[in-house]
Formats: structure tokens, C-alpha cells, sequence
């Protein structure tokens, strides 16, 4: 019988067994199973470097992503449009405060967003003005009118007139309806079409837009555009009362203390809705529902500015912009990869990476691109360019020591991280400052400046790294002396 033993060692283990016979030859094998393997610790590393870089190409997909779905606002300087600047004014019952001034850019804020106006700025300027800023509204005109009325709604008891107006003095019409009583006149309306003015009385206020539930454009029985309005259950039952009040009597309705309708009272209205007429355009109506749904200026306010911007100026100092941004970066990748050859060459791939992220984290932030953000941004590229160049010289520091290549990678990014994480905390403390103290645009820069400097920490500290490993993983460099390093090394 003759034995033959043959080991498989990744596996198994094979025993063959062959008798020899005169008519025949058989074999038997018994197989049996081996210890189980050691994990092979390089084809993990391996792996996992894979894994790595599937993590940096789905990051830069995600930033592509999210900048193509979620395109930046421009600013009203690029985009062009229109820039006011509000002062509230104090009355004699009510002084200009926080609160108040508070209370102004709310309204404000209310009407504007009723406009569908597209990422306006609502800023506070010292302590009584407010900036306003609408990208892409042309018309000025309209926006004062739509913003700066106080918009203050009010129902009023009244009376009509009796005899010849002329008569009727301020002492006597206080005299004779009560204190605050005064003499007026309403424009009346007959089968829809304007008349006459008529004199009136208006007596006590006895409701204000304040507890109006909601307010939408409507027509009247003959076709003119009227404002249909319906107030919550405490006005509805005010002005139950009221109009039970003045059954016979015209209740006038009062827009910033101008009579814009007196209709008169045929029977109580206890459903608490009501219609506004009073000779309106569709534009008028359409601005009215704006104005009450927005709500009441606690103060008034008066427009001490307005700045237009055209589309033709916006484009002009966007282009310039671009093509200014387009040589610096052109000139700092081919200094990077000139001086640094492939470290230099990754630096560029790492920017790439940065550039796409930095402006995925603004379109997420929903941040309003601006001219001075735009050179907030592209100073942040030379801050990220800079904590690269601090890397690569300490690299090249500790090649000159004689370490290897994988050593100086680790203890190069290692001493750099002090030095770029103090320039870039002073930087990001400057740029705090100016968003808390400044206003405007300064923000605007404050915020490209200082979320473009956290997100080159990450693609410095560690995309750059990453890159760095993969030419020792790789072996795509395996000495110092390769020539794909910097130009002119020298060992010490």
C-alpha cells in the first residue's frame, strides 16, 4: 500500500490512500477540516481604505447635491431690487422702545412674506431704524406703500350729519356726541359708482383690525372689488353689539384714521363677518388683505432711504466677482502644484472638495449670497490653501530628518494642527464680531467667512491626510527622494 499526504494549509487537509489490486485501483480520501484562519489584517486595511474613499466620493456627490437642488439666494446687490430704510416714530401715547421697534419689523416682516417676496433681509439699524432689503422688487413706490402705512383698522360709531355742516364746530360736535367726537366726510357710493362726499360723525372707536380672524379679496353685488373680513369670537361679539347698537346709524370704517367706507346699519350682524368697500382698484384691494393680514404698525414709520439696485449693476459686480475669484484660485492651484508637485496636486483635489461643501453648508443655512459674502468665501480658500501649506512644510521637515514617508505624514499633520487651529479660532473670533456688531451685509461676510474656515479645518486636517496616506498605501511614492515631492529637497 502506498501513502500519499498532501496539505492544503489555506483550507483543509487531504489524505489519499491508494491499495493496488491485480484487477483494480481504488482510492479513499478523508477529508479533515483545518484550524480557522487568522484574519488577514492587510486585506482589511485594505478594505477599508476603499470604504474611505466610496465616504469622500459620496460626500462631494452629497455637497453636488445639495448646491444643485438648493441654489443660494442672490443678494439684493447682485440680484438686484430694493433697499429701504425705516424709522419709527414716537406718538404721544407710545415712545419708540425695543419692544417696539421689535413690534415694527415683525409687521414688517408679516407683509412682506403676504408679497412672496424671495429671501428679503429685515435688519435693525441703531435704535429706531430698521433696513430692508428686497431682492428683486423694482418698484419702490409700492413697497413704500405696502410697508410704511401703519395699516391701523378701525370700526367706528357714527351718525350722519344733520343740516349744514358749516355750522358744526369741533366744540359743538364734542358738545353734542361726547368727547373725541369729530366731523368728517365719506365718500357715498350709489349702485357701485362714487357720488358725493358726504359730511359725517365719527364717534367712539369701538373695534380694531387687532381681532380680525382673516381677510381676503371679494367682489360686491355689482362686480367692484371689495375686502371681506371676519373677525374671531371677541370681535364678533363687539361688533354684534355695535351694529345692534346702530341699527338705522352707519358704522365707518377707518383705515390710518381715514375714512375709507360707512355703511349703513340695517339689522345687527351677529355672524361677525363684515366686507370693506369704498371705491378700490383690484391692486388696492390685493394691498389692503396684505396689510391686515400682516397686522397694524404699533408706531408709525417714515422711509428716510431707499436705495435701488439694478439688474444691469448686480450682474456687472457679479461677473467681475467671478472672474476675479476664477484667476485667484486658477493661480493658487498652479502655485500648489508647481511648488508641491503631488502633495500640492492632492491640495487641489481637497479645495475641490471644500468648495463644494462650504457652499452645500450655506444652501442649507439658506444663506442670501451677497458681494461682501462672496469675498468672505473666496478668503476662506486662501485660509484653507494656507493650513495645506503649513502641513506640507512640516513634511517636508521631517523627510529632511530622515523619517519615513508614512511617519512624517502622521507627525507633520500632527504639529501642524496647533498652529492652524490658533489662526483660524482668531480669524473665526473676528468674523463673530462683525456679526454680531455689524449689520448688512458685513453679516452676510461674516458667515461665508466663518463657516468656509470650519469646513477647511475638516478637508485640511482630514481629506488632505487622507489623500497624503493613499501615496504610501498605494505606493505611488516609496522614498523621500521621489521625484513626484517637492522640487529642490534635499536631505539634511
Amino acid at each position: 500500500m502506498d501513502v500519499h499526504l498532501s496539505i492544503y494549509p489555506q483550507k483543509f487537509m487531504k489524505i489519499s490512500v491508494f491499495v493496488k489490486d491485480h484487477s483494480k485501483c481504488f482510492s479513499k480520501a478523508r477529508v479533515v477540516k483545518q484550524r480557522p484562519k487568522i484574519y488577514n489584517k492587510k486585506i482589511m486595511g485594505e478594505n477599508l481604505i476603499k470604504l474611505k474613499v466610496l465616504g469622500v466620493i459620496a460626500l462631494l456627490a452629497a455637497s453636488v447635491f445639495v448646491v444643485y437642488q438648493l441654489p443660494l439666494t442672490l443678494g439684493l446687490d447682485i440680484q438686484g431690487g430694493t433697499q429701504l430704510i425705516l424709522e419709527a416714530k414716537s406718538t404721544d401715547t407710545i415712545k419708540v422702545g425695543d419692544d417696539t421697534v421689535s413690534g415694527v419689523m415683525a409687521v414688517v416682516r408679516n407683509r412682506i412674506d403676504a408679497l412672496g417676496v424671495t429671501e428679503p433681509i429685515i435688519q435693525r439699524k441703531g435704535s429706531t431704524q430698521i433696513v430692508v432689503e428686497l431682492p428683486g422688487v423694482k418698484n419702490p413706490e409700492h413697497a413704500i406703500k405696502v410697508l410704511g402705512e401703519t395699516a391701523l383698522l378701525e370700526f367706528a360709531e357714527a351718525e350722519w350729519a344733520p343740516g349744514d355742516e358749516k355750522v358744526l364746530t369741533p366744540q359743538k360736535v364734542e358738545q353734542v356726541y361726547g368727547k373725541g367726537a369729530r366731523l368728517d366726510k365719506v365718500l357715498t357710493t350709489k349702485a357701485g359708482r362714487a357720488e358725493s362726499d358726504r359730511p359725517i360723525i365719527i364717534k367712539n372707536s369701538v373695534l380694531t383690525g387687532a381681532d380680525l380672524k382673516g381677510s381676503w379679496p371679494g367682489v360686491d353685488e355689482y362686480g367692484n372689488p371689495v375686502v371681506d373680513i371676519e373677525f374671531n369670537a371677541k370681535g364678533a361679539g363687539i361688533f354684534a353689539n355695535a351694529t345692534e347698537r346702530s341699527v338705522g346709524r352707519p358704522i365707518a370704517i377707518l383705515l390710518d384714521n381715514k375714512i375709507i367706507s360707512a355703511p349703513n346699519v340695517r339689522e345687527p350682524i351677529p355672524s361677525g363677518r363684515a366686507q370693506i368697500s369704498g371705491n378700490f382698484t383690484i391692486e388696492e384691494v390685493q394691498d389692503l388683505v396684505v396689510q391686515l393680514k400682516g397686522g397694524s404698525l404699533p408706531v408709525p414709520v417714515e422711509v428716510i432711504g431707499t436705495k435701488i439696485v439694478g439688474p444691469t449693476m448686480g450682474k456687472d459686480s457679479l461677473d467681475k466677482s467671478k472672474f476675479a475669484g476664477a484667476v485667484g484660485i486658477i493661480a493658487i492651484i498652479v502655485f500648489m502644484i508647481l511648488y508641491y508637485r503631488l502633495p500640492g496636486f492632492l491640495a487641489n483635489l481637497s479645495l475641490l472638495i471644500y468648495f463644494f461643501l462650504t457652499l452645500a453648508a450655506l444652501s442649507l443655512m439658506r444663506t442670501t449670497l451677497t458681494l461682501p459674502g462672496i469675498a468672505g468665501f473666496l478668503l476662506s480658500i486662501g485660509m484653507a490653501v494656507d493650513a495645506n501649506v503649513i502641513i506640507f512644510e512640516r513634511f517636508k521637515e521631517e523627510l529632511q530628518l530622515g523619517k519615513n514617508l508614512r511617519i512624517a505624514i502622521d507627525v507633520s499633520f500632527k504639529r501642524a494642527f496647533a498652529a492652524i487651529l490658533d489662526s483660524n479660532v482668531t480669524t473665526v473670533i473676528a468674523a463673530i464680531t462683525l456679526f454680531l456688531l455689524g449689520t448688512g451685509t458685513i453679516k452676510g461676510f461674516a458667515i461665508t467667512l466663518s463657516v468656509g474656515i470650519l469646513v477647511s479645518m475638516f478637508t485640511s486636517i482630514t481629506i488632505t491626510k487622507f489623500f497624503m496616506g493613499l501615496l504610501v498605501d498605494w505606493k505611488i511614492v516609496e522614498s523621500a527622494d521621489s521625484d513626484l515631492l517637492y522640487r529642490g529637497f534635499k536631505k539634511k
